[in-house]
């Protein structure tokens, strides 16, 4: 069902801090989804992280991984802003489609990442994401940073007002994302993670693509071990 059992919401508020709400009512809401993971021909059975960013009125859903209707039942009779992909990889953009048909709202992707949308869409995004590029819900605002590694367009999303960070699958509670199937590298994903999110302040909390949630100061010290075990 739709309705997540107090055991599931119990365990989503253990594994998640309590999430700041802006002075204007903008707050986050976390939907966990469950699919399917497709690349080089394997396949991985996957539960995602879909955020959601808004006040009562408008919001912007970040990952449209899954579940068109557990998503839009979050959303409610909002008015949903954009549609803002952190990257290509098939497990955050197939609920894409059903969303932007409901809403009428934009899908956003990085150009460089076409390679990997193209492999299961047929239309084509609405519209590009550039790196320092900025989108407004209700006071606060959120700001593109172009993060290439786990996949060559990926993007995470930083609200400065709330200090915190949408990572999509660039950074985990642990470590960076996965660098080992196509159009990945590991030596790209350290730089972006070393020069774009590392620099934010060390208490921004980082909500992931996938798991649990960590923060800046959490997973800075780990930089050389990340490098000696390579990945």
């Amino acid at each position: 069902g739709l309705t997540p059992t107090r055991e599931e919401v119990c365990r989503m508020a253990h594994s998640h801090p309590i999430l700041p709400i802006s002075p204007g009512g903008v707050r986050i809401e976390r939907v966990v989804t469950s699919g399917v993971f497709e690349l080089d021909g394997g396949s991985w059975e996957v539960d995602n992280n879909v955020w959601v960013i808004g006040d009562d009125n408008e919001c912007f859903v970040i990952d449209a991984a899954h579940e068109p209707v557990t998503i839009l039942s979050v959303v409610g009779d909002r008015h949903v802003l954009g549609i803002l992909c952190t990257h290509g990889h098939n497990d955050h953009i197939n609920a894409v489609p059903e969303l932007v048909s409901h809403t009428g709202a934009a899908a956003y992707l990085h150009p460089a990442d076409r390679v990997l949308w193209d492999q299961t869409q047929e239309a084509a995004p609405d519209a590009e994401l550039a790196d320092g590029q900025t989108f407004a819900v209700g006071d606060v605002e959120l700001r593109v940073l172009h993060t290439p590694g786990h996949a060559p367009g990926a993007c995470c999303f930083h609200v400065p007002a709330l200090d915190v960070l949408f990572s999509g699958d660039t950074l985990f509670n642990g470590g960076p994302g996965a660098t080992g199937r196509s159009f990945s590298d590991f030596p790209t994903i350290i730089d972006s993670i070393r020069d774009d999110l590392l620099t934010l302040h060390d208490h921004t909390i980082v909500l992931t693509g996938h798991g649990d949630a960590t923060s800046i100061g959490a997973e800075k010290p780990h930089v050389q071990e990340w490098l000696d075990r390579g990945h």
